[in-house]
């Protein structure tokens, strides 16, 4: 396995700390033996081919299946070593974003982003209504709350689905393909201000992707899945992989197709470090 730079930081940094962690249903696995640290205000890219995998171990990662084996440990505590009260309130320090918006049709975007905020906080309706503005201005969307998601263009709805993940003020923010489906300046605008809330939320990033521009733009870390060997086989900074990585399942996927980001390699920090 291919790792580049090192894989632990110092423990007051450690966010998310997988830990021989198995996924799957039933008695299918989907993946064993994943061992990586995300570190407070990574943008953490989980990366791999179609099928190997990512989202359900970003689902482990978010308290939603549960680790056939292995500890997902959030700031020093075993998140399914929780009861399933403790572990749902806990996972209220999360937000996340799918890659269809999963917003409510039914509803504005305003009632969209609020219920979170009718949910779990004792907050009273002008305060609420108020805090829907501000989160919707945060993503761009001022003055769109009262728009129903069918009246807003595909990049909309994804910021407004964003808007709804950060309603309570998430330590993490998990995101599932967040630009599919997305135009090429949509998808960097998306990329763009996943970074800016990074930056001024201190959030840390958590994101399943396949499109290579966003893993380069902003990944900080990341772990690359494999479908056959059912297991991790690289780690670290993507630009690093790029430059360094000698797995050619890792550089096939980082190098595919005719927009190969090969600037990134002269941006990446020295010396990837490999085992088998």
């Amino acid at each position: 396995m291919a790792v580049a730079g090192p894989v632990a930081a110092a423990p007051a940094r450690d966010h998310i700390v997988v830990s021989g962690v198995t996924v799957g249903y039933g008695e299918r696995v989907i993946q064993r033996d994943l061992d990586f640290i995300i570190r407070r205000g990574d943008i953490f890219i989980i990366m791999g081919g179609s099928g190997c995998g990512k989202s359900t171990v970003m689902r482990s990662l978010i308290g939603l299946v549960p680790p056939q084996q292995g500890k997902v440990m959030v700031d020093g505590t075993s998140l399914w070593d929780l009861d399933e009260d403790a572990r749902q309130q806990y996972i209220q320090r999360f937000g996340a974003l799918y890659q269809s918006g999963a917003l409510w049709s039914s509803m504005t975007l305003a009632e969209n982003v609020a219920l979170a905020l009718e949910q779990f906080t004792q907050l009273s309706p002008a305060e609420i209504r108020e805090l829907v503005r501000l989160k919707l201005a945060l993503v761009g969307l001022a003055g769109f709350e009262d728009f129903y998601p069918s009246e807003i263009s595909g990049g909309m709805r994804k910021r407004a689905g964003l808007a709804r993940a950060m309603a309570l003020d998430p330590e993490a923010l998990f995101f599932d393909e967040p630009s599919a489906g997305l135009d090429p300046i949509s998808s960097r605008l998306l990329d763009d201000l996943i970074q800016e809330l990074r930056d001024s939320l201190g959030a840390t990033v958590v994101m399943v992707t396949h499109e290579l521009p966003s893993i380069f733009a902003i990944g900080t870390n990341s772990v690359f899945l494999d479908a056959e060997t059912k297991t991790m086989i690289a780690t670290g900074d993507p630009k690093v992989l790029l430059a360094e990585c000698e797995d050619p399942r890792v550089r096939r996927f980082l190098t595919r197709g005719e927009d190969n980001p090969t600037e990134a390699a002269s941006a990446a920090p020295p010396m990837a470090q490999s085992r088998p």
